[in-house]
């Protein structure tokens, strides 16, 4: 068991999200990074699908209650155990009465906390992912307060013994390492670049409109949150007046209103939608937009379908190639 210290207003448990209910209008919530939180539920052997903390807003500061595992991953934020410091993307065993500190990330936009066998709260339509707009899931579907106190699921079979971490821990690189894509930013600042399938209205804009959606920098703005990413920069035109019902999106959906600045659509976006869609970020690539920061930039890289599925089965592959290395040193320590 762990107690909440001191936390930001935005920290939520999250898993990797509500699969199949769109269709009752229940959006899927879950991590915006999936990739930080499957590394972390790899460390220490969880279910593929463990529920961590997600942290967005820090400092952020926890006692654990009993004996634990627990790991780190996401943003690098001066983490300390005590006073023991912890690098990023790290797993580690924790005393009953530490404290862990997470600092300000020097890197990256959101830390996540997975403990062993995962965050145990009740399961809400298939996730233990909290619903901020329906009030569902997670802890009594709301942000983490001061004061809350929650449990970690019974160890799993398989999962990591205590034996298995050494007193300094283990830990992996950053998956930008393992997963490199670049785009030069506007004066030859980096940007952070995801994959885009065009979607059903991008033949609908000018000519110009679309060279400058994959050539500009759009800049994430302050008005940006889980629902959605809204970005500045070139205003995108489109060739006559678009008018659309309400229609099914999907997190990734990039949707244009009549501002003509693009919106981004995030995990917890409503399900459906009447803006015209311009493009669609592909699904391996939502996890570098889950670490993006307001003010930072944002570049747009066209691919195909078949290069977006391509993009998919390397991130899998990266994920079971990091397990097998993680179940060896695993061994090494134990």
């Amino acid at each position: 068991m762990i107690e909440i210290l001191a936390t930001g207003a935005l920290s939520t448990v999250q898993d990797l999200g509500r699969e199949g209910s769109l269709r009752f209008g229940v959006g899927t919530s879950g991590a915006m990074d999936d990739l930080a939180l499957a590394i972390g539920n790899i460390l220490l052997g969880n279910d593929g699908n463990a529920a961590a903390i997600e942290v967005p807003i820090l400092p952020f500061k926890l006692r654990f209650l009993d004996d634990t595992d627990f790991a780190l991953t996401g943003a690098n934020c001066d983490a300390r155990l005590d006073a023991q410091e912890i690098p990023p993307w790290w797993c580690l065993h924790a005393s009953k009465g530490q404290v862990l500190t997470l600092g300000v990330p020097q890197s990256d936009a959101r830390a996540y906390l997975c403990l062993a066998g995962g965050i145990d709260v009740a399961e809400v339509l298939g996730s233990r992912s909290t619903q901020m707009r329906g009030n569902f899931g997670g802890l009594e579907g709301r942000p983490l307060k001061k004061g809350d106190l929650l449990r970690s699921v019974a160890r799993a079979p398989g999962a990591t013994p205590r034996s298995a971490i050494s007193l300094h821990g283990f830990g992996v690189r950053p998956p930008a390492f393992g997963l490199p894509l670049h785009a030069a930013g506007q004066d030859g600042a980096t940007a952070t670049a995801v994959r885009v399938l065009p979607a059903g209205e991008y033949e609908s804009y000018t000519d110009a409109s679309l060279e400058q959606f994959w050539q500009a920098c759009w800049q994430v703005t302050p008005q940006s949150d889980r629902y959605g990413y809204r970005l500045k920069g070139p205003v995108l035109a489109a060739r006559s007046v678009i008018e659309k019902r309400s229609h099914g999106i999907v997190p990734g959906v990039i949707q244009v209103p009549q501002s003509g600045q693009p919106i981004i659509q995030l995990r917890d976006a409503q399900p459906s939608g009447g803006y015209p869609k311009i493009g669609t970020v592909i699904e391996a690539d939502l996890w570098r937009l889950g670490q993006t920061r307001i003010g930072e930039s944002i570049r747009f890289l066209q691919v195909s379908y078949q290069e977006a599925v391509a993009a998919e089965e390397e991130k899998q592959r990266y994920l079971a190639q990091l397990s097998q290395a993680v179940q060896l040193q695993r061994k090494a320590h134990s």
